[in-house]
């Protein structure tokens, strides 16, 4: 008589393929560009343009951080002061506003000659691509 297979065995099994066909998705890009603020990424031979769409922000609410030579983390956060008139407000929602989004760079950068611009509603990101002979430091020994 044929044995029959364990079916937890089973499930592993295909927990162990799903597991694998999602490898190569990145977890950041997927969970945040369905709530993040729009971006475009071009490639400009030895840099990197992000461009993001964040209309109604000042310069000084948005922060962006390099976390690490691949990835760039665009933040902006603001807060307004709603005056209410006369009348009753049945709902106000406009008080406190922040988005963010991190997106995987295809090719490492460096923070040298990095640099950010935000003019009508739009944030410019220039980063500088690392370079063979940038991946790494001398280090002085005395």
């Amino acid at each position: 008589m044929p044995s029959r297979s364990d079916p937890f065995d089973d499930i592993e099994q295909m927990f162990d393929r799903l597991s694998k066909q999602f490898a190569d998705i990145d977890p950041v890009e997927f969970g945040s560009g369905l709530t993040g603020p729009a971006i475009d990424l071009r490639d400009e031979d030895d840099q990197l343009v992000v461009i993001v769409d964040l209309p109604g922000y000042d310069a000084e609410d948005i922060d962006v951080t390099l976390p690490d030579e691949r990835t760039v983390h665009i933040a902006a956060e603001r807060e307004r002061e709603v005056e209410h008139d006369e009348g009753i407000y049945v709902r106000s929602e406009r008080s406190h506003e922040s988005v963010e989004r991190s997106v995987r760079l295809p090719d490492p950068v460096t923070e040298d000659g990095t640099s950010a611009t935000y003019e009508n509603g739009v944030l410019t990101v220039t980063l500088q691509k690392q370079h063979p002979d940038d991946e790494g430091r001398s280090i002085p020994v005395e």
